[in-house]
């Protein structure tokens, strides 16, 4: 059996799961925390590379340790039910809800705004056209949006690469002090920050593409795949965490220049323009347009395959036009609003997906027993129920007076629980005792799959 991959190959993949990865949000979220961050720059940056480098790294190598054919099938280790719902959350999430109509607004931001300013009708044309060939192109899809984003992703890479070195050599300014969010424990609030790439949740999804491309080159062992995409992910995790420290930099050192910005889209054109005039503008904005439409395209294409397996009597084509659609209307909400109400979303969902990666990785110790994956995934649930409705009420300006007196428990009793890791020990600690319970009575080995 084959057991090793030439370098090139490694690469090869690693660059593919790279362009996978790396989105609207990757652009946007780092640029805006080195605004925010200003002199608290290396805690943050360090926080939001362990959520938005590390756990997506962690998420690809969990699903290929698991053995699981895909992420439904290792959720299923919880309950079946509790598979699809989590999943069909986790697809929606990283599809029409969030992040797909953030790919139509950041192009939109990056590449429209400069020449056309930034109005609502100026947004709706827009994203009615971009949306409109994501729609034709997701209902044809063909081999040339692949090659298109072949060409994207390292053209993506020099044009950053240029900017950030550029930046480096001459910064636009002096670091400024930390705002208000960055005060405190920056280190937390890059870590929560990070959650915002929703990498780690679309590296379950993105796992699957990784290692069936593995096994297309000749890699027929477990052994032989996970190693592979290891080194895969060894890649791709390296350009995105250069890529993120570098963006962050270019925000840390816009702020004296440009004052701060409502998100982080406007800070690489702004930069751009300062750097290189009209044309380094007009072509940063060519390319991420582009690269943002590849993205929405197999944004659609996965959750329309993904639904139409769960309801075959709906055509593919329906799910795709249904989602577009609806992609296109959230997307007129504005770019500020979409990651607004993003937050409680994914304050619910990492916990449940953190906690899933964490019992992957762990479950030959506990002989693959459900009774530890059940347990700690309540445990998870208890507490990010509470974070997600917590940030619900901020987002929408109100309090949930039978909520507090559960957040001050919480906030009392759970270490790390105003940093947003309050989950993180009991869940830990219920995957011990559970995982001792199981093997003491020696009913572990057949109570979830292995």
């Amino acid at each position: 059996m084959k057991e090793s991959l030439s370098f090139s190959k490694y690469v090869a993949v690693g660059v593919m799961l790279f362009a996978l990865f790396f989105g609207a949000g990757n652009l946007i979220f780092p640029a805006q925390l080195g605004q925010l961050a200003g002199e608290n720059f290396w805690p943050a940056i360090i926080g939001f590379l362990i959520t938005g480098v590390g756990l997506p790294f962690l998420g690809v190598i969990a699903i290929g340790y698991s053995g699981s054919s895909n992420l439904q099938d290792l959720a299923s280790r919880i309950h079946p039910l509790y598979a699809v719902i989590f999943t069909s959350v986790l697809y929606l999430t990283i599809g029409p809800f969030f992040a797909a109509p953030r790919t139509g607004t950041v192009a939109f931001e990056v590449g429209i705004t400069p020449y056309a300013g930034n109005g609502p009708f100026q947004l709706l044309l827009f994203t009615a056209v971009f949306f409109a060939i994501t729609l034709w192109l997701s209902l044809n899809p063909a081999k040339i949006v692949d090659r298109v984003g072949k060409i994207l992703a390292p053209g993506i890479v020099i044009l950053l690469a240029v900017l950030i070195g550029v930046s480096i050599a001459k910064p636009m300014g002096d670091i400024q002090p930390a705002t208000e969010s960055y005060l405190g424990n920056a280190f937390a609030k890059g870590f929560t920050e990070g959650y915002n790439t929703m990498d780690a949740i679309a590296a379950l999804v993105f796992a699957i593409i990784v290692i069936n491309a593995v096994k297309a080159m000749g890699m027929k062992t477990k052994k032989g795949i996970l190693n592979a995409t290891f080194k895969a992910g060894v890649v791709a995790a390296s350009l995105l965490g250069i890529l993120y420290v570098g963006i962050a930099y270019i925000g840390a050192t816009s702020v004296e220049k440009f004052g701060l910005f409502d998100t982080g889209g406007p800070v690489l054109s702004s930069s751009a323009e300062h750097f290189f005039g009209a044309f380094g503008t007009a072509l940063l904005a060519a390319v991420i347009v582009l690269a943002c439409l590849t993205t929405a395209i197999g944004l659609m294409i996965a959750n329309a395959e993904y639904f139409h397996s769960l309801f075959p009597k709906v055509s593919y084509k329906t799910f795709v036009t249904v989602f577009t659609t609806f992609t296109f209307a959230v997307s007129n909400f504005g770019l500020a609003n979409i990651i607004t109400y993003s937050i409680p979303v994914l304050m619910l969902l990492y916990p449940l997906a953190i906690s899933l990666l964490l019992m992957a990785f762990a479950s030959k110790l506990f002989n693959h027993s459900r009774l530890v994956y059940v347990a700690a995934t309540v445990v998870a649930f208890a507490i990010a129920i509470v974070d997600g409705l917590k940030a619900l009420a901020g987002t929408l300006g109100t309090e949930f007076a039978w909520l507090q007196p559960i957040v001050d428990f919480y906030t009392a009793y759970l270490p790390f629980y105003t940093d947003g890791l309050g989950w993180l020990i009991p869940v830990v600690t219920v995957m011990i005792l559970t995982g001792v319970i199981a093997r003491v009575t020696g009913t572990a080995a057949n109570t979830a799959e292995a």
